[in-house]
């Protein structure tokens, strides 16, 4: 018998709780939201914004306000720096938008500068250079990976846990008709983005494809979030931030289908009760599994956020909220959309007239 922290029979009433999680789901978003407007906009990294990072180390602490006072000579357009990696590595990050000057005049513009202007000794540890336009392929590129990636996934659970392939390539086929119209009228690529993904909930629903409708708003809602927090916390969006949302997605939806599964099979028996109690005894069942898989995963992450240095600190912070989301979202938003809307009726019928099935324990 496996390793469990919490007993099956276990009788939590979560979905009780659902207009309180939707409420602080709201307001972090509306907040997330405001950071946005506030900012104009998400704060590209260099990834996807195009111009020069330079990393560098001192000897000693430096004040951020006095070294961007110290580099306001350097004639080098909109520069700025600030703290990067762990406290007391004394190391900071200058970024310049515009790449006016070639990389190793950079380097030398900033080297005599500091050399003049501060009493420490300094290393400049890396240079990364993104043309403009680079970083808007790459911008596009990360977009459109996200909205592949819930296409895909919508269609998986529709097959899934509802059999329906036939309806889900409809659906596939719809939007990706949809997305081409879009295209052609020249919509921007982070508003076709957002089009495809309110045209796939929108078909979701159209087509009863109730469970693959649960798990893609709590996909969407796991993306939002965790930009969201990002934003708040002054993190900036890069590429590393894109490969740690798909991450969260893939964690995400492994939950959600496994709470899924459950209440399947718990509906497939006889006098399964009322949907509201269906869902919290499957939660209830798997919650020792989530919080064993949960908590390993965070060990793991937070460690690399302590541990894993300056490069990849947005990335494990990244991972970190989103893992975190993912399993709240797996409990509260998947599960309570499912109560609202209930799960596909010909789902059902179907399942009945198969006949029961033993369930696994």
């Amino acid at each position: 018998m496996g390793l469990q922290l919490i007993k099956p029979d276990t009788k939590i009433d979560f979905m009780s709780k659902r207009k309180m999680a939707a409420l602080i789901s709201g307001a972090v978003i509306l907040l997330g939201l405001v950071g946005i407007v506030y900012q104009g906009g998400l704060k590209y990294g260099i990834d996807f914004a195009g111009g020069i990072n330079v990393q560098v180390q001192f000897d000693r602490d430096i004040d951020v306000g006095e070294l961007n006072s110290v580099l306001e000579g350097t004639g080098l357009p909109d520069l700025r720096a600030q703290r990067f990696g762990q406290s007391g590595k004394h190391q900071y990050l200058l970024r310049i938008p515009s790449g006016a000057q070639g990389p190793e005049e950079v380097r030398g513009t900033i080297q005599k500068r500091l050399s003049q202007g501060l009493e420490a000794d300094y290393t400049i540890q890396r240079l990364e250079m993104v043309g403009p336009k680079v970083g808007e392929d790459l911008r596009n590129k990360a977009m459109q990976a996200l909205f592949y990636a819930v296409l895909l996934i919508s269609i998986y659970i529709s097959g899934r846990f509802e059999q329906k392939w036939g309806i889900a390539g409809v659906m596939a086929g719809g939007l990706l008709a949809g997305v081409y119209v879009l295209q052609l009228i020249g919509l921007p690529v982070g508003y076709l983005a957002l089009a495809a993904l309110l045209i796939t909930v929108g078909m979701c629903w159209y087509l009863r494809l109730n469970y693959a409708l649960g798990a893609v708003v709590a996909l969407v809602h796991d993306i939002v979030i965790t930009v969201c927090i990002l934003t708040l916390l002054g993190k900036d969006f890069e590429l590393s931030t894109v490969a740690a949302l798909l991450t969260i997605m893939g964690y995400s939806l492994n939950d959600t289908i496994v709470n899924f599964d459950r209440i399947r099979e718990i509906l497939r028996s006889k006098n399964p009760g009322p949907l509201g109690e269906v869902i919290n005894r499957s939660i209830n069942q798997m919650l020792s599994r989530t919080l064993l898989t949960s908590g390993t995963t965070l060990l793991v992450v937070l460690s690399l956020v302590i541990l894993g240095g300056g490069v990849i600190h947005n990335f494990a912070l990244a991972l970190l909220i989103g893992v975190i989301v993912g399993t709240y979202s797996s409990i509260y938003i998947a599960g309570s959309l499912l109560l609202g809307i209930g799960p596909t009726p010909e789902t059902e019928e179907t399942e009945e007239s198969a006949g029961p099935k033993k369930s696994e324990a």
